[in-house]
């Protein structure tokens, strides 16, 4: 290992340096976070868990009382748009939470470990209006509290969560031989069936067929979500009888249970494939594209022998020499390197000036109604825009608030969309892409480049850009970086070459 281990750590398996933050010194260190993720209440969704289950069902009947309602058409698309702007408003907030949970968060290999089962276990919140909702609850309640225990608890709560039975389909599944399938005139939907073996557990080309992919979705018929608690169910009248076989194991009988897909979840989860393909995605994505064959076997190793214990998989990675050779190998994809990015930047008391600005987010449109008022005023009487009165002090607020909203929404979310991962929106179940290639890209480079300056100018105008590349990179900086920076016509530019430069996209 050519860096110091903290430097290497806090870079590839976190996401960065942050100014007078303590780096880990040892794999211990690292580990215990992950104990302390699963115990820690994330700062989504906001309001809390419980508010936003509330807000859930609240949201289901009002929409419920829209699609009841007669009359006026016109009237109803408009209260429908007020529950959508509604919806999109709480999921901003909830995905500036997200991004500032990962940027605040001394724990970021607990913080990139909740990315990447995020994406494993991937999830649209452009599923449907609810989704806005339910998505960013999902990752709270179902994926960070058991990324530190065994595999087919993970697979378990993400399985039969909401989010992932509404995302896939499952909803709509319905045994063709059961009573409600055959009163309903309604069949099997084999997308959960499918990318359970495919994505989440065995992994493609692992040798499972489709009438395994038939069978498993067989199994699952039955799990399906209550519409007016929005909460998972188990709904037997709607499961296929008999037996059904997955891979060579039948599941089921005359009489079918819950216990009946969730045997076959804990039997997927210490399959050996599964073992494989997970511990192969967790080297891709930490370490290399083309992780060695033998941290794989490692880690697949400690995951037979322990049932799926994920810590000890973890541990297997990190113990391996070639978690800690070969620096740069991956790509920062565009969360990993605007969080790094806000990290770097974020100096000040308290949480930093960073966290302080991008909580512009939670002013959002109660103010930007207000601008738009502001803005149309029209004369009553000849339909003309009305003479403007000097802004009063509390416009002059209002009009900063929302300069300062616009900021934080191009420097987070609004950069993410432009990067091509908006947060809890992949385009497909598989999630987003993780290789080198799909993020170095000279339009990508170019949207950074763009992202660094204007980071740069807002956060960064009083800081040395020498100062700043050795809090930022420390022994990672390259010495042509460091002559470049120490060149810098001014502060600004400094401080974006570094941000710019090919260290601080790597990792």
């Amino acid at each position: 290992m050519s860096l110091s281990f903290p430097t290497m750590a806090a870079i590839r398996f976190g996401y960065g340096l942050r100014p007078g933050e303590a780096l880990a010194q040892t794999k211990d260190e690292l580990i215990a976070q992950v104990g302390r993720g699963a115990a820690a209440v994330p700062g989504f969704p906001v309001g809390g868990v419980a508010a936003r289950q509330a807000e859930i069902l609240d949201l289901q009947e009002r929409l419920k009382q829209i699609r009841q309602a007669g009359g006026d058409d016109l009237a109803r698309r408009q209260q429908r748009r007020a529950l959508q702007r509604r919806a999109q408003l709480l999921f901003q907030m909830d995905a500036n939470a997200r991004l500032m949970q990962a940027v605040l968060s001394p724990d970021g290999f607990n913080e990139r470990l909740a990315t990447f089962w995020t994406n494993h276990f991937s999830t649209s919140a452009a599923k449907s209006v609810p989704m806005r909702l339910i998505v960013p609850l999902y990752e709270a309640e179902a994926i960070r509290p058991f990324m530190g225990g065994r595999f087919a608890t993970l697979l378990r709560a993400a399985t039969a969560h909401p989010a992932m039975l509404i995302y896939l389909d499952q909803a709509q599944s319905l045994g063709p031989d059961s009573k409600g399938g055959m009163r309903r005139n309604k069949g099997l939907n084999e997308n959960l069936g499918r990318e359970l073996l495919e994505l989440h557990t065995l992994g493609a080309g692992s040798g499972y067929t489709q009438a395994d992919v038939r069978a498993a979705a067989m199994v699952l018929t039955g799990l399906t979500v209550d519409q007016q608690q929005m909460q998972t169910a188990f709904r037997p009248q709607i499961s296929e009888p008999g037996e059904h076989r997955v891979l060579g194991v039948s599941y089921g009988g005359a009489k079918r249970t819950r216990g009946d897909y969730l045997a076959m979840l804990d039997d997927l989860a210490v399959h050996p494939k599964t073992a494989g393909h997970i511990s192969r995605k967790l080297a891709v994505h930490f370490v290399s594209d083309q992780p060695p064959q033998e941290m794989i076997a490692a880690m697949s190793e400690a995951w037979m022998k322990t049932d799926g214990d994920l810590t000890a998989v973890y541990r297997a990675m990190l113990d391996h020499p070639a978690a800690w050779a070969n620096e740069g190998a991956k790509a920062r994809q565009p969360f990993d390197y605007i969080v790094s990015g806000l990290r770097a930047l974020d100096s000040g008391a308290g949480a930093g000036d960073v966290a302080a600005f991008m909580q512009a987010y939670r002013q959002e449109d109660a103010d930007g109604d207000d601008m738009a008022a502001m803005a149309q005023r029209k004369d009553a009487s000849t339909g003309q825009q009305a003479m403007q009165a000097p802004p009063s002090p509390e416009d002059e607020a209002r009009i900063k608030r929302r300069k300062a909203f616009r900021t934080a929404r191009a420097l987070g979310q609004g950069a993410l969309r432009r990067m091509g991962q908006p947060t809890w929106l992949p385009a497909s179940p598989a999630g987003f892409e993780e290789s080198f290639s799909a993020w170095i890209t000279a339009s990508q480079l170019s949207e950074r480049l763009a992202w660094a300056r204007r980071a740069s100018a807002q956060f960064g105008r009083d800081a040395d850009p020498r100062q700043f590349l050795k809090a930022t990179l420390a022994d990672a900086a390259r010495d042509e970086t460091i002559r470049v920076v120490s060149q810098a016509p001014s502060r600004t530019s400094g401080l974006t070459l570094v941000l710019a430069s090919p260290e601080f996209n790597r990792r």
